[in-house]
């Protein structure tokens, strides 16, 4: 019969390496997302040099936890370390968009396909609230150029029509984004639309006033 003792201390060897590598990955993952929160926040403020900062930090900790995980695949798949790769995903991509420059490349974050779309889809919400700060801010044109990219995710969104168990519900996130999306373009509408509506009523009135101007000066004007 074999030695028990040694069978269980060997055992019990791996589960404590492995329960150091779970807790530590974690730790990692929890610093991850924490980063990303705040690298958001900065990039809504036009702080880009402190999003950065912050983004680069949740990158290495996104980098770690495929070092710590490594030889547990078992607990890399069990989901707390796509949600950090995801949350990276959607303040990188948040943070490039609203600079305006081009979309992040899965490889370049060294992401998974999953976690990046929904990261892409998440991002979604993320612009709709920098579209109406900038609306606020009278800056339209900006408005329309952060819808077009929204349009544009989601285009590319619902073409990934595969199972939830590959996507890590994707569809969900993708119909979350699409309601979105149609109540962001329904906002700008009518903010466009009102717009055009004061530039009307103003120039009437300017025109009314340089009327009554012309008549006021017609009325003073002495008969010859």
């Amino acid at each position: 019969m074999i030695n028990l003792e040694d069978v269980a201390g060997q055992i019990r060897a791996r589960f404590d390496g492995k329960y150091r590598a779970r807790e530590n990955a974690l730790q990692l993952s929890r610093s991850a997302i924490r980063d990303s929160a705040n690298a958001i926040r900065a990039a809504h403020r036009g702080e880009f040099d402190r999003a950065d900062e912050l983004l680069t930090k949740a990158s290495e900790s996104v980098r770690e936890i495929d070092v710590t995980l490594e030889t547990y695949q078992d607990i890399y798949f069990a989901g707390f370390v796509q949600d950090a790769q995801k949350e990276y995903a959607e303040a990188s991509i948040t943070r490039a968009l609203i600079a305006g420059h081009d979309l992040p490349h899965p490889n370049e974050l060294q992401v998974g396909d999953a976690p990046y779309l929904n990261g892409l889809a998440e991002a979604v919400g993320e612009l709709r609230r920098y579209l109406l700060d900038s609306l606020r801010r009278g800056e339209v044109g900006r408005c329309e150029e952060i819808l077009q990219d929204m349009d544009d995710m989601y285009s590319l969104l619902i073409t990934m029509d595969y199972p939830d168990a590959m996507t890590g519900g994707l569809r969900r996130t993708t119909d979350v984004a699409r309601s979105i999306l149609e109540k962001t373009r329904g906002d700008l509408t009518v903010a466009l639309r009102q717009q055009q509506l004061e530039l009307t009523l103003h120039e009437f009135e300017s025109k009314l006033a340089s009327r009554g101007d012309l008549l006021k000066r017609r009325a003073t004007k002495p008969n010859s």
